[in-house]
């Protein structure tokens, strides 16, 4: 039986639009967002997509728009927040919806409500020791726990991830540049991981080629998956964490840590990673350079590509 499996995945990883698993099977919607939001491309895409309670569909741009916001059919209804956000990630307090993102080449991170409105920012720690008037201090991603502790991946930085309380102050750093298990080459994204209990960091070691587990208190556990190509973000939903890997495909992974899905496997090297590729130049059902994925409720995965004139998919979960 496992061998059929395989040779099924291996079938699907050649064929557009489609992924297939013992487990899981996804389906391209072509054209499933609105082209031109508010008659204006999307332009660049060089951060991440979530989705809000609602089904409402929040993808960053390096335009001047900031956070574009889709319908959960892909209709577009609004622009928020400031530009050239990078990590992303949305969470409920309280009864309200916040948006954390990083913000790299502006040296911070921000916490805002759902309206665009800033609740405070995080710029370099001088107490972490790293940074010499926050030079060098480039974060790609946030994440928070339970507990209210911050969690920043300076991966266009120091490569360390920073830990600070649930009031803001500087904890520790851990991890720095490496290619050696506990150690990074850019850590490009993060996230809680509350499939675990206690709960546990999931870290994209994105240029190691590889997802990782660390506990809160700093301390590597292991590495869940090695040799991805470029992972660069996480989101988790129920058993499943879905990876957009920069060099042209999205994989799902289980809680056991085992692949269980593969999307849009661009056989095309050439066009992996690639920012400035031609809208001409792509394939319908294939990624060139997933940056951001997000499931939504129901376990759709939705992907925003790292390229200047904007590309953002949807995969229907199959029933």
């Amino acid at each position: 039986m496992k061998q059929i499996a395989q040779t099924l995945l291996a079938i699907a990883a050649l064929l557009p639009g489609t992924a297939f698993t013992a487990e899981l099977k996804f389906e391209d919607v072509p054209n499933f967002f609105e082209k031109d939001p508010d008659q204006k491309p999307l332009g660049p895409c060089h951060g991440g997509v979530v989705v809000d309670k609602k089904g409402d569909i929040y993808v960053t741009t390096d335009t001047a728009r900031g956070i574009v916001v889709f319908s959960p059919e892909g209709k577009y209804l609004r622009a928020l927040g400031p530009t050239r956000i990078h990590g992303l990630e949305l969470r409920e307090e309280n009864g309200a919806e916040y948006i954390y993102g990083a913000r790299p080449s502006d040296h911070e991170v921000v916490k805002l409500k759902t309206t665009g409105e800033a609740v405070w920012v995080i710029g370099a720690p001088d107490e972490a020791g790293l940074y010499k008037d926050g030079v060098g201090y480039n974060p790609c991603a946030l994440t928070v726990a339970p507990d209210g502790s911050i969690f920043i991946a300076d991966g266009y930085g120091s490569n360390y991830v920073l830990k600070f309380d649930k009031n803001r102050r500087f904890v520790k750093a851990f991890g720095g540049p490496g290619a050696e298990e506990g150690k990074f080459n850019t850590c490009h994204g993060i996230a809680v991981d509350t499939r675990f209990q206690p709960p546990i960091l999931l870290v994209c070691n994105r240029n190691n080629d590889r997802v990782e587990h660390w506990d809160l208190d700093g301390k590597f556990i292991r590495v869940i998956q090695k040799g991805l190509r470029m992972p660069a973000a996480v989101h988790i939903q129920g058993d499943y964490a879905v990876f957009p890997e920069l060099k042209g495909r999205v994989t799902v992974i289980d809680k056991n840590g085992d692949i269980v899905a593969q999307l849009g496997d661009n056989p095309v090297e050439a066009q992996r990673a690639n920012f400035g590729l031609a809208p001409d130049k792509w394939t319908e059902g294939y990624f060139n350079s997933p940056h951001g994925a997000s499931f939504d409720k129901d376990g759709n995965i939705l992907v925003s590509e790292w390229t200047q004139f904007g590309r953002v998919h949807k995969y229907a979960r199959a029933k």
